[in-house]
């Protein structure tokens, strides 16, 4: 599939695409996580390095492109959507008419996350977690016995090609929890080998790297 790698999750067809977005096409839903919004201005008030400014436009493209694509009915934002409360309420209006733009029409919902534990003001709604049928969908995985979709840890995975090694963002899957790595553009990710990762997940993982072309292996520990 060339608009991304379809698996079984909760006895549901999910679709982890190239952009770190999941697509559950039965449910209407798009989900993405950790878009960090507003990180360039966030590090540029606290004194550390200066980053170019266009995290929000080419984030906010990549979201814009793969609403097209898929044409949800919702669409959930897992946490930690700006960088903290400073960073959204920065937002300059060219941005916010943008992302308005973006939400029109749709159920959106701003999962409350460690970086912005408070509503937006933007527009949609926030929450602390969101269910639908069997999973439910939160910022930081749980041991509840749920199915459950989360994000928090900015997961990557390495792979070897061709003699070299290959990093990328991640999709970590087991019989129960599913983990979207960050859509943000500066957000960086944590190793699937770190412990808080191979602690976390069940013996029989599978990880998911994001871009292109997919591809799906087994968690590396």
């Amino acid at each position: 599939m060339g608009n991304g790698h379809a698996f079984t999750f909760a006895g549901e067809r999910m679709v982890a695409r190239p952009s770190g977005a999941l697509h559950w096409p039965a449910a209407g839903l798009l989900v993405v996580s950790d878009l960090h919004l507003g990180k360039s201005e966030r590090m540029a008030r606290r004194g550390g390095s200066l980053l170019p400014p266009y995290e929000i436009v080419e984030t906010l493209a990549r979201l814009d492109a793969d609403i097209a694509a898929t044409d949800p009915a919702a669409v959930i934002s897992l946490g930690d959507s700006f960088d903290d409360m400073d960073a959204a309420a920065a937002l300059p209006q060219d941005v916010r008419d943008r992302l308005a733009a973006t939400m029109a029409g749709r159920d959106w919902t701003w999962v409350t996350g460690n970086h912005d534990p408070a509503p937006t003001g933007l527009g949609g709604h926030a929450a602390d977690g969101v269910t639908c049928g069997a999973v439910t969908f939160r910022h930081v995985a749980t041991d509840d016995g749920r199915h459950e979709v989360s994000g928090h840890y900015h997961p990557k995975a390495s792979l070897s090609v061709r003699g070299r090694a290959v990093s990328r963002p991640c999709f970590l899957r087991d019989d129960r929890r599913l983990i979207l790595p960050a859509y943000g553009t500066y957000t960086g990710g944590l190793r699937t080998r770190d412990r808080a990762l191979s602690q976390l997940m069940g013996a029989g993982a599978r990880a998911i790297l994001a871009g292109l072309p997919m591809v799906e292996i087994p968690m590396p520990r």
